[in-house]
């Protein structure tokens, strides 16, 4: 069985398409969490970043997931985990989800499928989870202004080339972009992807370049600072 152990929880990914990754993981690591938040995981598979959430201090996780096997590892996690009473797992597409749900959320996060009509691999279980064929970018923004309190938080981590539609999207529903955050591999890389933060009122806008490796599996200083209190190889140091 596939299984990645961080310092307080572990994630079986076994059954999981999407496994466990760094910009996942410091996305996560970076969730704009003050504490005692009720939080929507939208796409959650196996669970890796509701269970960072939880470490971080959220009150309350909701976990949606399209895909029954992510679901069983999310299940899996969730029970094993410290939080366990504080985690609930949803096997339900988000679009069901949300159109019976009556709660609003203090934070909305996603980590989307991310490939917009681009050429899929064999295995359709990573065709779900690497296409957003299922959860297009218009309805993710239109659901997330749908369950976001009034004070709330949309985060989401998208590629970089989907920044401006994805912000367009997000001001025609009334959410504007407060915070962003590219993340480069290394200091002479091209920032691949980039985390998003929006809230229902204009703020001034906080942009950065974050670098994640000096070199092969050396961690700058900024990415250690985030993945430190989750990372084994922190463990030592914290």
């Amino acid at each position: 069985m596939s299984t990645f152990r961080f310092q307080q929880f572990t994630v079986q990914q076994g059954e999981s398409a999407m496994k466990v990754c760094t910009d996942a993981t410091l996305f996560g690591a970076m969730a704009p969490v003050a504490g005692g938040e009720q939080v929507l995981d939208i796409g959650a598979g196996g669970g890796l970043l509701s269970l960072m959430l939880m470490q971080l201090g959220a009150a309350q996780v909701t976990a949606v997931e399209l895909t029954e096997s992510a679901c069983r590892d999310a299940a899996l996690n969730f029970a094993a985990s410290p939080w366990c009473d504080h985690l609930e797992w949803v096997h339900q597409s988000i679009q069901d989800f949300a159109a019976d749900c009556q709660r609003r959320y203090d934070l909305v996060i996603s980590n989307p499928p991310f490939f917009q009509q681009h050429s899929k691999s064999r295995e359709t279980l990573r065709n779900l989870a690497r296409h957003s064929d299922r959860l297009p970018h218009t309805e993710l923004v239109g659901i997330a202004a749908r369950l976001l309190s009034e004070s709330g938080c949309f985060y989401l981590l998208i590629p970089r080339h989907a920044v401006a539609p994805v912000t367009a999207l997000a001001e025609a529903a009334g959410l504007f972009a407060v915070g962003r955050a590219d993340y480069a591999g290394y200091r002479e890389s091209q920032a691949k992807v980039t985390a998003l933060s929006f809230r229902r009122r204009r703020e001034m806008f906080v942009s950065r370049r974050l670098v994640i490796y000096n070199a092969p599996r050396v961690y700058s200083e900024e990415s250690t600072r985030y993945l430190s209190p989750f990372l084994l190889r922190f463990a030592a140091t914290t």
